[in-house]
């Protein structure tokens, strides 16, 4: 029989945990996908158990007490070090599989068509390719590397520069039977593209055009979208250059005018710390760069 004295319930450890360190018991809820009610009757739980507050509470808002908050840092610890210790056991027992996720634009238009060069070196490795909008958890779903766009801070993962970006307009040779605009004013009459939190002002501005964002006409929630549209012959997009590369490459896609913009956001290669340990993740992350380097990216 283990002379460990009984564990508190763990489900109610890691309840309290996300309520500690949010301070707040509706963003706990949300991050380990439970009702507001559970965590709080977790917590409840535990205080009554342990014999001591954890929280104080007024109303809705709530606050840590300095027992919570040792307690706290304690549960933290422990947590940490199973995760160290459960990556130890992955790194050793699945060196054949490596997980990435990176958005679906650029998953589709500029990593997928060259995954295959990387599976080539690796033959048995089991690559799997996930493509989200949303911030995936890391250890969660079990991601081993990413590809994100964005500020670069995100909390919990080490994050790596990749690469800046830039946007300028593109058609399909095709588009309004080859009569392609030539200036900034012919431009701004035709039927321009729109992608969701990627504007077309910002580059109205550079033309030296006071011309406001379109508000009419259809918005695409992803760029790969977008840019198909644009392949079709269906308006001009303002295509981001790592997006439209290839295209531009196949003749699918022609550049208009010779003004860019730089994107606000940037693309890094975000990952778990120490998951570099892991032979596969630094082989892709090495691989990743020696490629946007070969297409004149980086």
């Amino acid at each position: 029989m283990s002379d460990f004295r009984r564990l508190p319930n763990l489900a109610a450890l890691r309840a309290f945990e996300a309520a500690a360190r949010h301070q707040n018991f509706s963003r706990a809820s949300e991050e380990i996908h439970v009702t507001h009610g559970a965590i709080s009757h977790q917590v409840r739980a535990l205080e009554e158990e342990l014999g001591v507050q954890l929280f104080t509470r007024h109303g809705k808002r709530i606050a840590i007490t300095a027992d919570g908050e040792q307690f706290a840092e304690a549960i933290r610890s422990a947590l940490k070090d199973i995760a160290t210790a459960a990556d130890v056991l992955q790194s050793r027992n699945k060196q054949t599989r490596l997980s990435v996720t990176a958005l679906p634009s650029f998953a589709a238009r500029w990593l997928s068509p060259r995954l295959g060069r990387f599976i080539e070196s690796y033959p048995d490795l089991e690559v799997s390719l996930e493509s989200s909008n949303n911030l995936i958890d890391f250890s969660r779903e079990s991601v081993d590397i990413g590809i994100r766009f964005g500020s670069g801070h995100y909390p919990g993962l080490d994050s790596e520069h990749m690469m800046d970006d830039t946007y300028y307009p593109v058609a399909s040779p095709r588009f309004n039977g080859g009569k392609l605009p030539r200036t900034p004013r012919e431009l701004v009459r035709a039927n321009l593209l729109r992608c969701d939190q990627e504007p077309w002002e910002p580059w109205f501005r550079a033309a030296g055009l006071s011309t406001p964002e379109p508000t009419s006409g259809l918005i695409f929630q992803d760029a790969s979208m977008l840019v198909r549209a644009a392949v079709e012959g269906h308006g001009i997009a303002l295509g981001r250059n790592s997006i439209v590369q290839t295209d531009l490459k196949t003749g699918d896609l022609v550049r208009l005018l010779d003004i860019s913009v730089p994107c606000p956001n940037s693309y890094y290669i975000v990952y778990r710390p120490n998951s570099l340990q892991k032979p596969q993740v630094k082989a892709f992350r090495s691989w990743l760069l020696d490629e946007l380097a070969k297409s004149g990216l980086k």
